[in-house]
């Protein structure tokens, strides 16, 4: 078995985070008021950001704070290679009645992988527009997807692609819808 040294990958996150959004180091460090050269030790990891500091980046990244530290310890030979189930990082604030979690080591590579837990009933109202290619894929369930203006449904086996156009979803059944979602760039 091929050991790996332990890798801390906050750094690497967020450094993709910010670039996923267009920002450069310049601009994230002076909405924070921090310095060019603390920004940048962080994303290295030669710097760990407080709490404060974590809520004040998530913020600025959108994305939710517990995204930026929620991620068990991986064992070091597993550390960016293997994700065990109950060591998912949770994605997203649940608010719509979508939980997920992401499936990728972190967010280093040109996509991401995201288990996508639906509630029933759970649906959001705004289409989602972001610059992505984006690919589904129904594990069980059923979901109703409206896609740059078309409504589509998909069930358990089916998959679907959104390509940079405004998007939203549904869950009209009773039943949990489950998907696996391939993102890329990394949005999270």
């Amino acid at each position: 078995m091929n050991s790996r040294p332990s890798i801390d990958t906050l750094g690497a996150d967020l450094r993709t985070l910010r670039k996923s959004r267009g920002l450069t180091l310049s601009e994230v460090a002076e909405i924070l008021g921090r310095s060019v050269g603390w920004l940048s030790q962080v994303e290295r990891d030669l710097s760990k950001p407080s709490i404060n500091d974590l809520r004040q980046i998530a913020a600025v990244l959108d994305v939710p704070v517990s995204m930026l530290f929620g991620q068990a310890p991986a064992p070091s030979n597993e550390a960016g290679s293997i994700v065990r189930k109950d060591a998912r990082r949770p994605l997203g604030s649940g608010e719509a009645g979508l939980i997920e979690e992401l499936l990728s080591p972190d967010l280093t590579d040109d996509f991401e992988v995201v288990h996508s837990t639906f509630e029933p009933g759970a649906a959001i109202q705004t289409p989602v527009s972001r610059p992505t290619q984006e690919v589904g894929y129904m594990i069980s369930g059923t979901l109703d997807l409206e896609i740059n203006g078309a409504w589509y449904r998909v069930n358990q086996g089916d998959s679907f692609r959104i390509k940079g156009t405004p998007f939203r979803w549904s869950n009209p059944t009773l039943e949990l819808a489950v998907a696996i979602w391939v993102i890329a760039p990394p949005v999270y």
